[in-house]
């Protein structure tokens, strides 16, 4: 089962991951790859190989039962870092094409793909495939070090003349400093860190009370 659901999961990043960057088209987007939407598709990509590859080596030796990842606490920093995509795509990105004129239409294929069922397949393989019990309380700040070290690169990109669209040097509204100022990115930024933190924490208390049952029930035995 787990197999099967990584397969499929790893076939839905790609499908999201080459529609948003056209990358099989004549005229691919390059410049898709510097979001941090991309980037962590990218992350999820990699890391559900290495599950895929996991799984059927967990197999091999142990047959098709319990658990199978190489790290459960380096898979939720992956999942907390995916996580920020949905976040990010619901509460800024969705508001803002809904206010503004533009081409841009919410919950297309491609947006849903990337920013939606992408972060829930993936909470689910951790739910379903992910020995449970491991989180510590102090992971959600380090997980939080992967969308941080994003702001510092489109911060910095954007500060040396770099476009993330034609004549736009950052990626989300919320990092537009001309437009509403310092004060106003800091609030932003804090409001959607303290978010983040705090989806992580609910994360842990999840892992550790599912640890909790499973080791009743194995005691029991």
């Amino acid at each position: 089962m787990a197999l099967a659901f990584r397969l499929i999961a790893f076939v839905v990043v790609v499908t999201g991951v080459v529609r948003i960057s056209g990358v099989l088209s004549r005229e691919p987007s390059w410049e898709s790859f510097l979001f941090y939407t991309v980037l962590s598709n990218l992350l999820c990509l990699a890391w559900i190989g290495l599950l895929i590859v996991w799984t059927i080596r967990d197999n091999r030796i142990n047959g098709a039962r319990g658990t199978s990842t190489p790290s459960a606490r380096w898979g939720g920093a992956v999942m907390l870092s995916i996580t920020v995509t949905m976040l990010i795509y619901l509460i800024v990105l969705v508001p803002a094409a809904f206010q503004q004129a533009g081409d841009s239409t919410p919950f297309s294929l491609t947006d849903n793909l990337i920013h939606i069922i992408k972060p829930c397949l993936f909470s689910l393989d951790w739910l379903l495939f992910t020995p449970k019990g491991s989180f510590r309380w102090a992971d959600p700040l380090r997980w939080a070090l992967i969308p941080a070290a994003y702001l510092v690169f489109a911060f910095t990109y954007g500060g040396l003349g770099g476009e993330f669209y034609p004549g736009v040097h950052y990626p989300y509204p919320f990092m537009n400093v001309e437009k509403i100022g310092l004060p106003g990115v800091g609030m932003w930024l804090l409001g959607l860190s303290v978010s983040l933190i705090a989806v992580g924490y609910i994360y842990v208390s999840i892992d550790r009370i599912l640890g909790r049952n499973f080791l009743s029930r194995w005691s029991k035995r």
